[in-house]
């Protein structure tokens, strides 16, 4: 007589969240993209660990909208730009949308320049780096069912262990660190202003924001996985804070301390060698060359999700390309326009970047906003309409965005 097998209820509860994880720890990790990992070399470099605290607060943030943002799809079933459009009308929807793809074609082109950057630390040509990694991003995404995809997001995730391992090796003063990571303080200069508001704006990416609302649509989760759920937004956020921080203190510890200024990620890999040896240069590029293949493969599935919202056409990963024309053509064509741009002698990449991370802060600001009012918007999210408690959250949060977009345009125009 076959004996019958017990499952314990601790393995059916690790099993669960296995099963819902992907949202919020794919989502969180592709923010720390080439973008960030430049706004956070640069962040270390200039001005070491005293603006630490800035990272810890959009960290903060991100955990706060990103379970909102998942919420929402899980509730809805919709994606953010529809939504947009349902509650505020075609005109916000479409202007959201227009926005967004602006943006994400800027930071699109910041993650090839990050790939072209890592590869020519390795002594590869960019003219040889980009082509391959565009066609590898598409034949994942274009020609793999959502499981296969997912796999390979978690895969290339692990990728980010090399930017911790950098910063032990950076030796950093943990207590400085700790210092500056609670003690908010800084300079009243247009750089400070510009550099944190773009620590803003690449950490808690308006495209990342996208994403994971369209993302947990996709995954088809429903209100019974949303207490598992949140336990994956929140393991995805602190995450890309920890390898922020660790980005962040391996510039402090060596080039702050050196008086080295950086433009890019790739200036900052290539100024380690000397300071803490060629294995945390190869380790810095190496995880460049992830992140960046990470978000090459979420930024156009991002613009993909949301132009497919917009105009309520198929996006689904497990549809075809004849399912879902117009969701493979945008990421098509965001893979392509991004990969050429790169590609021509000349191009003003760090304008590019730049000006990227400049306008993700400015779009973040509305789309916070549209996410607070549907939030508490009981027609839409039902029992799971936002507290009292969470919607001053919500409001301390955009006002301190607001404040620095505010400060950020008041010194450009000045």
């Amino acid at each position: 007589m076959a004996t019958k097998t017990t499952i314990s209820p601790k393995k059916i509860r690790i099993a669960a969240l296995l099963a819902v994880m992907g949202p919020g720890i794919i989502a969180g990790l592709s923010d720390d993209d080439p973008a960030g990992i430049t706004t956070y070399s640069v962040l270390g470099a200039k001005y070491g660990y005293q603006l630490l605290w800035v990272l810890v607060a959009s960290t903060a943030a991100l955990i706060i909208f990103q379970d909102l943002g998942a919420r929402i799809g899980v509730v809805t079933r919709q994606g953010m730009i529809g939504l947009i459009r349902q509650k505020y009308g075609a005109r916000s929807g479409t202007l959201s949308a227009a926005a967004l793809i602006l943006a994400n074609t800027g930071t699109m082109t910041a993650e090839f320049a990050g790939i072209a950057v890592a590869g020519q630390l390795f002594g590869v040509s960019q003219y040889v780096s980009v082509p391959i990694a565009a066609i590898a991003v598409s034949f994942l995404v274009l020609r793999n069912s959502f499981s296969k995809v997912e796999k390979v997001f978690f895969l290339i995730s692990g990728v980010f262990i090399a930017y911790i391992i950098a910063g032990f090796m950076a030796h950093p003063d943990w207590g400085s660190a700790l210092h500056g990571a609670v003690v908010p303080t800084i300079p009243f200069t247009q750089d400070a202003i510009f550099i944190a508001t773009a620590t803003f704006g690449t950490t808690l990416a308006p495209w990342g924001l996208a994403f994971i609302q369209s993302y947990a649509v996709d995954k088809r989760l429903t209100r019974d996985d949303l207490k598992l759920l949140r336990v994956d937004v929140w393991t995805g956020s602190l995450l890309t804070g920890v390898i922020g921080f660790f980005v962040v203190v391996t510039c402090a510890a060596t080039l702050n301390k050196n008086g080295i200024q950086i433009n890019d990620a790739g200036d900052a890999a290539r100024a380690l060698e000397p300071l803490a040896g060629t294995l945390a240069k190869e380790l810095f590029a190496i995880g460049l060359i992830g992140a960046a293949l990470l978000a090459a493969s979420i930024l156009p599935l991002s613009t993909a999700y949301s132009v497919s919202d917009l105009t309520g056409r198929p996006a689904a990963l497990d549809d075809s390309p004849r399912e879902a024309p117009l969701f493979y053509a945008t990421f098509g064509v965001i893979t392509v326009v991004s990969a050429i741009l790169i590609l021509i002698p000349g191009a003003p990449l760090i304008k590019i970047l730049v000006i990227t991370q400049i306008l993700n802060a400015v779009l973040l600001l509305p789309l916070l906003i549209y996410m607070y009012g549907i939030s508490r918007d009981e027609r839409l999210m039902g029992e799971f309409v936002s507290t009292k408690t969470m919607r001053i959250i919500y409001g301390i949060i955009i006002t301190i965005v607001a404040i620095a977009v505010c400060c950020m345009l008041w010194f450009t125009i000045t």
